[in-house]
Formats: structure tokens, C-alpha cells, sequence
């Protein structure tokens, strides 16, 4: 048996480190197995998906040095390897299920959902959702079928009993059935769901084994469900521990900069990153700290992975990366690497015709632009005096345009100051006034080029970190405030184009 595992990112946003923390046990596990590692996209959230995410997605795990046999880019037997490319293979497997009686075509609206849900809740009950539940009277359902109106097909799922899988790390896995809902597999919109898609393309593709996050141990009865109801061998499941904060919560933006763009961007070697974080749950035989993904691969056994959630620390990261610099790079590379980190000229570019505008020599450019080739800022509460802003005004500000722009896709310089005008006006500033507590977050001063063209060539990944540091500099909303502001704010960004 060849062995092919497999990864299949969701472009709606930024890279993520947990998605190249995946992909790089997936392809060590692959490699040390002789075997083939793959990527898919899985895109059929086409309101959210772009192929900018996309291209990002495979530049980031590029950059790292991770590879793949087929993907998206590396045409193979197994494609298409987009989700949204491979719609008939979908609705064909959906019929396959309905012909068999394995499942079912529901018709219930939202609210007619949340109201048996409510009614579970109240009587204590599992509110997981079974046919039984689920079930309308036969006129009921061809009225509905008669008018068109929209339904989603649901897989049956046992409503007594235990389910039993097998997981490569934690053994034997015991899971009731009453706390399964019946998963939609087809949507309205006639996409498939993350469950029925990866089920089908890691038959199809002939997967063997699938190294996922353990977040995803909850949806293996349903998938080992659907391997039996198609009369498929399920593939080897390991679900690997999730990568977590300092304080042991999951990994996120809000308390970590999560992307690896970001990274890339702070000046973090590649090498480094993925030194770290093939040591996040998992250890060489010698213990030693410092390796190359060769010699990850070479030493690489899943017995070693650690099932207690490894902590995404910055400090440490950013020791093994100083230790990757003095004991890696010569004097000539040190030179090459940083030339290409911060004088390249495709990020000079951009660069120029803002300093053009505001130097008279050559010496003036460190100082103007220092800021752009710099990681977080040495700003202080003192930075972000203002004739008219209260220390509450400049609190609120950041946290409203942090919220904004940690959704924002459309990073172009006169749409971001579109929207913080607008949000500036909703929440009752002057644009200037909106916009200098920005200032001292992006650029350490507000006497600097515009601020959103500096967010434009700093990108989404470094300007929001640097927002999030001003904000915990003048201190960040408690947990009353949080719920007041974040109540507020959803007011307002529903007013906003």
C-alpha cells in the first residue's frame, strides 16, 4: 500500500500556522513512508473563498519549504483537487446516498429548526437533530417539493447506540449516537458540506491516512458513517493536538499574530518556523531543539507526538529563529537573506513613491521609513497624546477599527479609508481625529505618509498585529466593556457599506 496523506486548507483568509502544522506531519508522515503528501482547496464556500487566499495559501507553505506530489497547481490522476471544480462528483455521491435510503431530503426551514432545537433544550434533551426529529407529515413535504422551495439533504445517522473508531494517537474512541445530529451533506445552494466532500475526494484520491486536528475527532462517526454507507475502507484517522496560546486556549489572532505571512513578514527564517513548529507536540529521539526538515523526516515517528496541547510561545520562537541566524548564516548569507527580507525590489517599489515625497537625501530614508521594515513598534501610552482624544476615545478607536479590519478582505489603501471613514463618522469622529491613534499604532507618529498606504504595503498580517500591540499598550476593554463594545460595534458595522 502506497501511503498519501493530505491536506485541504479553506481559502477565506489568511494562511494559518495551524494549517502548516498540519501539513508538515502530514508530509513528514508521508515521506518517512515512502509515500505521497497532496493538497486540495476546499473552496465551495464561494461567498468567502478567493483565489488571492488561494495563491497565499501556496506561497506561505512554499515559503516554509513544504511541498506537495498533486494539488491545485500539480496536476495528477486524482483531480480536479478544487472542491468547487468538482461539483458532479459531489451531486452524484448525494444521489448514490438518497437512491440507498442513507439519506434524506429536508425541507425545514431555520426557523422551524431553532424552534425544535429550543424545545429540546427546555426539556433536556441531546440537542442533536435525528430523522425522527426532523420528520414532516407527507403533504406537508410535497407541498413544499410542488412550490420549490429550497431543502437540504441530511444523512441518516443511528439514534441508539455507541459509535466505535480507531485513532492512530489516542486508541479506541467511543462516541454515542444520540449526541450525532443527522450532518447536512448538500446544501440549498447545491454545494456539499465539508463532511460529504472529504469523504468522497479522500476515497477518490485514494488517501490512506488522514492527520487532522483534534477539534475534528467529533465529526469521525459521521465520516466512518458515510465510508460504511458507500461501502468504502475508511482511511487511518490521527487527530493531532491543537496548537494553543500562553494562557491554553486555542490558538487565535485576537491573542496571536496566527499567520504565517506574518511571520515571513517580521523577518522570521523559514527554516526557524518550521523548526518550531515540528517540535509543537512532537520531539526528536535526542531531544535536541534544532533541526532541519530533513532530519525531522529522516528521525520522524507519530508515536512521539505528545496528545497535551503544545503552546504557540513568540519568545521561544523567536530564540530558535536567533539561533538559525548566528549558527546558520555567514557573514555573505546574513547579507543575501536580509536584502531579500527588506530591499527587495518588489516591496522597494512600493515604497518609493511615498519617501520621494517627503526626503530631500538619501540619509532622510531611515527615519521616514524605519517603521516599514520594522516588527512592533516602541510606542508607550505618552504616544498616543491627543489635544481632543481622551485616553477612553483612543481605546475605542482601536478596538472598533480592530474588529473592522480583522474581517476585512479588501486591503486596497482608498477602501480602507473608506471604511474607517465611515466607521470614524458612525462612531461620531472627525477622520483626522479616527485616524491618529492608527497612526501612532502603524507608523510610531503621526507626522508619517498616510496611514493607509502604509497599511496597503505593510499588508493585513503586520498592520493588524501592530494595532492589536497599540491596543494592549494603552490597555485593552475588560470583560464588561468587551460584551458593551462589541454589542455596540455590530450596531454600527451593519451601517457600513
Amino acid at each position: 500500500m502506497t501511503v498519501r496523506t493530505r491536506i485541504a486548507p479553506s481559502p477565506t483568509g489568511d494562511p494559518h500556522v495551524g494549517t502548516a502544522y498540519i501539513a508538515l506531519f502530514n508530509m513528514a508522515f508521508a515521506r518517512q513512508h515512502g509515500g505521497e503528501f497532496i493538497l486540495r482547496i476546499e473552496d465551495t464556500d464561494q461567498t468567502r473563498s478567493t483565489a488571492e487566499s488561494e495563491q497565499m495559501i501556496l506561497d506561505s507553505l512554499r515559503w516554509l519549504g513544504l511541498d506537495w506530489a498533486e494539488g491545485p497547481d500539480k496536476p495528477g490522476p486524482f483531480g480536479p483537487y478544487r472542491q468547487s471544480e468538482r461539483g458532479d462528483i459531489y451531486q452524484q455521491h448525494t444521489q448514490i446516498l438518497l437512491d440507498s435510503g442513507h439519506a434524506f431530503k429536508c425541507y425545514r426551514t431555520s426557523a422551524e429548526l431553532d424552534e425544535l432545537r429550543n424545545e429540546r433544550r427546555a426539556q433536556g434533551l441531546q440537542s442533536a437533530l435525528k430523522e425522527s426529529d426532523l420528520a414532516l407529515p407527507a403533504e406537508v413535504v410535497a407541498k413544499r417539493e410542488a412550490a420549490g422551495e429550497p431543502y437540504v439533504v441530511r444523512m441518516k445517522v443511528p439514534e441508539e447506540g455507541v459509535c466505535v473508531f480507531d485513532d492512530m494517537l489516542r486508541g479506541s474512541i467511543e462516541v454515542d449516537w444520540a449526541q450525532v445530529d443527522c450532518q447536512i451533506l448538500m446544501k440549498s445552494d447545491g454545494m456539499p458540506t465539508y463532511h460529504l466532500a472529504n469523504v468522497v475526494d479522500d476515497h477518490l484520491m485514494e488517501i490512506t491516512h488522514v492527520l487532522r486536528g483534534e477539534e475534528w475527532i467529533n465529526s469521525a462517526p459521521k465520516h466512518q458513517l458515510l465510508y460504511n454507507y458507500f461501502g468504502w475502507d475508511m482511511p487511518k484517522l490521527c487527530h493531532m493536538p491543537l496548537l494553543r496560546n500562553p494562557d491554553k486556549s486555542k490558538l487565535s489572532k485576537r491573542k496571536n499574530p496566527t499567520s504565517i505571512i506574518y511571520y515571513q513578514r517580521m523577518g522570521y527564517m523559514a527554516e526557524a518556523v518550521l523548526n518550531y513548529l515540528a517540535r509543537m507536540g512532537w520531539s526528536m529521539p535526542d531531544e535536541r531543539e534544532k533541526f532541519s526538515l530533513d532530519e525531522m523526516i529522516e528521525h520522524f515517528d507519530i508515536n512521539r507526538v505528545s496528545l497535551g496541547g503544545p503552546i504557540f510561545d513568540q519568545e521561544k520562537l523567536s530564540w530558535l529563529n536567533g539561533l538559525w541566524i548566528r549558527e546558520e548564516l555567514t557573514d555573505e548569507q546574513f547579507a543575501a537573506a536580509f536584502q531579500q527580507w527588506a530591499l527587495n525590489p518588489e516591496y522597494l517599489m512600493q515604497i518609493i513613491p511615498l519617501l520621494k515625497q517627503r526626503i530631500e537625501k538619501f540619509s532622510d530614508v531611515a527615519p521616514v521609513a524605519g517603521f516599514l521594515l520594522s516588527g512592533m513598534l516602541p510606542i508607550t501610552e505618552e504616544s498616543f497624546a491627543h489635544k481632543s482624544l481622551e485616553k477612553d476615545d483612543i481605546r475605542r478607536i482601536l478596538q472598533f477599527a480592530s474588529w473592522m479590519l480583522d474581517t476585512e478582505q479588501n486591503w486596497d489603501k482608498d477602501h480602507l479609508f473608506a471604511q474607517c471613514k465611515a466607521l470614524g463618522d458612525a462612531m461620531g469622529y472627525k477622520v483626522r481625529d479616527f485616524l491618529f491613534p492608527l497612526f501612532i499604532a502603524i507608523a510610531g507618529t503621526s507626522a508619517s505618509v498616510s496611514v493607509v498606504d502604509s497599511m496597503q504595503i505593510l499588508g493585513p498580517d503586520m498592520s493588524r498585529a501592530r494595532i492589536r500591540h497599540a491596543l494592549n499598550i494603552v490597555g485593552g476593554p475588560s470583560k464588561k466593556e468587551t460584551k458593551s463594545w462589541d454589542k455596540e460595534y455590530r450596531a454600527l458595522a451593519a451601517t457600513l457599506v
